[in-house]
């Protein structure tokens, strides 16, 4: 078949728009010869246990799924019982992207909180942690942090060792969407390990699609005791893998010879740039006044930037993004593995132009 798609056109709307990544290509050929046992029972998810273990701790076991949805959901599903609930941000994405799922899915309760920054605290936690032992409320039994953050900013280790601590000392579990979570381990400095299993989290979301895989993600269970029953749960709720293989294969790529870290410090630095690129636009002048501005810290792969509708609309025909929120002209600029400066400078460019028109 002839391709379909002009490889020259680029966008800053999500990194999911990014192809896989041609180490992932070459594993996923290597893998592919010969046969293998069916669902799970191969020797590459063999393999990506041990390297589990040895990322975050012995007793530590991995579940490879489809989806960053289904991750999350049989993540939650695992965690609690039927009547609990979880404490999340009003912008995560098991609340604003997944479809209602978590709910509908596994029957359990949201409480947001709202923030400015994406990130719970403690004190957050606190405005919706009470209940417990009322049966016309929903129990809080799980709180549920994202890193990198929905709107780019990252948890330190110290800050998920705070609301860890906190949540287990009110008999609530910890879990962490990490669909982004190459990224954050690169804008630390620090391992996985540091901000999830040394750091008190129960449960994780392994992310890979956004960090070059092609629809591989895992869920890590640190304490198995929090979590029981996945096993089974992963069959019910359709995210077993009959050629688990391919997965996995993709999973232990990114942590061979730092893949997955060397990747994500390539997006985090393309995200720098452009914010940079940004920055000098305005503190020279060469734009006008008041014609750009930020809603957030960039720390990870995404710029969030506030600039008039009809001037993003305008961009956007040359180079594709969201809005994230319309009423206030908030836009999230993403980058992706294969983002390159080249891009970066030429995105520049248009918007320099359409601010300048």
């Amino acid at each position: 078949m002839s391709r379909l798609h002009d490889t020259a056109r680029r966008g800053f709307a999500s990194d999911n728009y990014a192809g896989v990544h041609p180490e992932v290509l070459a594993a996923l050929a290597d893998a592919n010869e010969g046969h293998q046992i069916a669902y799970g029972e191969d020797d590459y998810t063999a393999r990506l246990l041990e390297v589990v273990r040895a990322e975050f701790g012995e007793q530590a076991e991995v579940y490879p799924v489809f989806n960053g949805t289904g991750a999350n959901v049989l993540a939650l599903t695992a965690l609690m019982p039927r009547w609990g609930a979880v404490i999340a941000s009003g912008v995560a994405h098991i609340h604003t992207d997944e479809g209602g799922a978590p709910e509908r899915v596994s029957g359990l309760k949201l409480f947001t909180v709202p923030t400015d920054d994406g990130k719970l605290t403690p004190e957050l936690i606190d405005t919706e942690a009470w209940g417990w032992g009322d049966e016309h409320r929903a129990q809080p039994l799980a709180v549920s942090i994202t890193n990198s953050t929905e709107v780019g900013t990252v948890y330190t280790p110290d800050e998920v060792r705070a609301i860890a601590d906190h949540a287990h000392a009110n008999g609530m579990a910890l879990h962490l969407d990490g669909a982004r979570v190459w990224n954050a381990a690169a804008s630390l400095g620090t391992s996985l390990s540091a901000f999830t299993s040394e750091a008190g989290v129960d449960v994780l979301s392994l992310g890979g699609t956004k960090n070059g895989l092609l629809g591989a993600e895992a869920i890590v269970v640190i304490d198995p005791e929090r979590a029981p029953g996945l096993t089974y749960l992963r069959k019910m709720n359709m995210q077993l893998a009959s050629k688990m293989r391919f997965i996995s294969a993709q999973l232990l790529t990114l942590f061979d010879d730092e893949l997955g870290l060397r990747s994500a410090r390539h997006a985090n630095a393309m995200a720098a740039r452009l914010r940079q690129g940004l920055e000098r636009m305005v503190a020279s002048g060469e734009v006008p006044a008041g014609s750009l501005g930020f809603s957030q810290d960039t720390q990870a792969n995404a710029v969030f930037a506030l600039l008039d509708n009809a001037v993003a609309d305008r961009i956007r025909e040359k180079f594709r993004f969201y809005d994230w929120d319309r009423a206030r002209g908030e836009v999230r600029w993403m980058c992706a593995f294969d983002t390159s400066a080249d891009d970066i400078d030429a995105f520049l460019r248009v918007v320099h132009h359409e601010l300048t028109r």
